[in-house]
């Protein structure tokens, strides 16, 4: 069974629905470690066969600032060759930071598993159904 990290941060609870979308879909398809991104780091990217990193667009649509991007900097240079799947919600704009998001980590020469998946505000039934599919995608 593979072991996928599900690397996430929410403030109002947008993004976490949608990280348990991901984690209810693969429930008992894989083993599935739910970590706070606080928690999360260099040390931890051997351990796990995929990620599903989750963050919401924050200020001028960049990703969460204190907690979030520190992280995902510092996990940067291991992320060539591994299978990711990109996902959050946002307020406002236009999935701007996503857009960023996904062209950076395909720089670092990780491995998008599916397009990423955003949700204006919170999961609706199809941003729900796209995230079964993206997270399927990880174990395949």
């Amino acid at each position: 069974m593979k072991k996928i990290a599900l690397v996430y941060y929410s403030g109002t609870g947008n993004t976490e629905a949608m990280a348990k979308a991901i984690e209810e879909e693969l429930n008992g398809k894989a083993d599935v470690a739910t970590i706070a991104p606080e928690a999360f780091g260099p040390g931890d990217i051997a351990a796990y066969d995929a990620f599903a990193f989750g963050c919401p667009a924050m200020g001028s649509e960049v990703l969460e600032e204190e907690v979030f991007e520190p992280m995902f900097a510092s996990i940067e240079e291991s992320l060539p060759g591994k299978k990711i799947l990109l996902f959050g919600s946002y307020g406002w704009g236009d999935g701007e930071w996503m857009r960023n998001w996904e062209e950076r980590c395909i720089a670092d020469g990780a491995v998008l598993a599916s397009s990423p998946v955003i949700a204006n505000e919170a999961p609706d039934d199809e941003a729900i159904e796209a995230l079964k599919k993206a997270a399927n995608s990880l174990i395949a």
